[in-house]
């Protein structure tokens, strides 16, 4: 990836925070490297070099500044939109991958070959998928260190290390600190909940308009899934290794997330999910710009700056919800999804008692997670063995449905984050029952397509009339395009406007 010098040393020079997690500044004359926003005194031009990753500072012998905590930086909007191989790539790695089948299965689900995907993410990125990876793990390593009392044996597994011996020398590498060192540096600090509990910061670009974000994920709660409680979203999660639960609450700077996990391994995952949940690496400025040059719209991005678009944290959930949501209101969509669910629930429960006929009430309730414990969505598998009654539904809506699972399971349709945007629409509008309107949805709210725009959508165009704007599905398709690359993020002003 290009840097220019001069544009990034003046944003260095002027600390400017909106370029955090775009590159990272090394200093050659320190041996560390920074982000652009870091309060130390700026470096002489002839010691800077700039690079597109952490992991690309890190492959020169630099280590992270302890100060402005690079690793800790916003993710690169970049490559969180960008819908080919190298952004594709850099979403699975984010989540794991490569710590959970190795280089060989990262290649394989992009459907290159090692050494081509190893060419490509160094020319982009300055790394390759391997050293990507290991930056991860640095960090995740560094959170498990301030923040838990793990031996440093169970930290280093957990955080994807394949020995102590590595463990220890990457941190020492990338922090120039014994991982002893780290954790005394913290001065014992630690969570404050029980076994398996994390408390972090997760970074965004400013501004972030939370309380939209907020209000969207309250009209769509589950019962069991997720909810909103006094200015914090919650919700359950299905991971690679376990199931877990995050408390979200935004904060100035930051979103303050408290993770309970069954399996530590799912750290990174869950803290990448967390991210692309809240779209906290977008980058609001561009954005807003783009839209306020238009006048209809002008008024009210100055009124709400920082919308985001809520995304998910399970392809397969944000389907079911999005044929369910087809042709009914919010309010319809999250009754139908609650008996759905429920059914799910009921027949978990009466497995439960079948197989152990002496657990009591109590036992049962608390395998199925105890009181106020959410649980994340249920998985495809799961769906298929429902019964017709468990539906509540047309037949038609019910098969579409039973379609897309056995398509999920059997790989037909790929819904991870780092599917094919195109494979995976030409393979959901295959699927009986499943329009354009769904496809679209999905491809915004599952795969974080930035620019698509739900013309035909009732609330779309009413927010549209609402405006002063087209509000036929051709017309306003039209309209659309000054708002380009950014149609993703109109369509949730004009939800909001309706």
């Amino acid at each position: 990836m290009e840097l220019d010098f001069e544009r990034c040393y003046r944003a260095v020079d002027s600390r400017d925070q909106r370029f955090d997690g775009w590159f990272y500044t090394g200093v050659t004359s320190t041996g560390i490297y920074c982000r652009p926003s870091c309060p130390a005194i700026t470096p002489k031009r002839q010691n800077v070099r700039f690079f597109p990753s952490a992991a690309a500072a890190q492959g020169v012998g630099l280590r992270a500044c302890r100060r402005c905590r690079p690793d800790a930086a916003p993710g690169s909007p970049l490559w969180d939109v960008r819908a080919d191989v190298v952004g594709r790539a850099m979403r699975l790695i984010a989540d794991g991958v490569v710590d959970r089948d190795g280089v060989p299965g990262l290649a394989s689900r992009l459907g290159y070959t090692e050494r081509h995907l190893h060419r490509m993410l160094s020319a982009e990125m300055g790394a390759g998928p391997l050293a990507l990876a290991r930056a991860q793990r640095a960090q995740t390593a560094r959170i498990l260190i301030e923040t838990t009392d793990l031996g440093m044996a169970e930290i280093a597994f957990a955080a994807g290390f394949g020995s102590v011996r590595q463990f220890n020398d990457t941190l020492r590498e990338v922090y120039a600190s014994a991982p002893s060192d780290l954790r005394t540096a913290r001065g014992g600090q630690r969570t404050p909940a029980g076994a398996g509990t994390l408390a972090l910061r997760l970074a965004y670009r400013p501004p972030l308009h939370a309380q939209a974000l907020l209000d969207f994920f309250a009209v769509r709660a589950l019962p069991g899934v997720d909810e909103v409680r006094a200015g914090t979203y919650h919700r359950g999660l299905r991971l690679p290794h376990g199931t877990g639960e995050v408390a979200l609450t935004p904060a100035a700077g930051h979103v303050a997330a408290t993770l309970r996990l069954t399996d530590l391994r799912d750290l990174a995952p869950a803290v990448a999910r967390c991210r692309r949940l809240l779209d906290l690496d977008a980058d609001p400025t561009a954005i807003d710009a783009t839209l306020a040059a238009d006048p209809a719209l002008a008024p009210v991005v100055a009124a709400e700056p920082g919308i985001r678009v809520p995304r998910a944290v399970d392809g397969f959930e944000m389907a079911v919800r999005a044929i369910i949501g087809q042709q009914v209101s919010v309010t319809a969509a999250q009754k139908t999804l609650t008996r759905l669910l429920a059914a799910h629930t009921t027949r978990v429960d009466h497995e439960v008692i079948a197989t152990d006929a002496g657990v009591s009430g109590q036992q049962l309730h608390d395998q199925q997670g105890g009181a106020g414990r959410l649980r994340g969505f249920l998985g495809a598998e799961e769906l298929l063995v429902l019964p017709d009654s468990g539906f509540g539904m047309p037949v038609g809506r019910r098969e579409a449905l039973r379609g897309l699972a056995r398509a999920v399971v059997d790989g037909s349709v790929d819904l991870a984050a780092g599917a094919d945007r195109e494979e995976a629409r030409r393979g959901l509008l295959a699927l009986p029952g499943i329009g354009p309107w769904t496809a679209n949805y999905l491809a915004m709210r599952a795969f974080g397509d930035p620019d698509i725009l739900l013309g035909t959508d009732l609330a779309v165009r009413r927010g549209a009339a609402a405006l002063g704007l087209p509000d036929t599905p051709t017309t306003l398709d039209g309209y659309a395009d000054r708002w380009r690359p950014w149609r993703s993020y109109a369509t949730m002003r004009l939800w909001r406007a309706a």
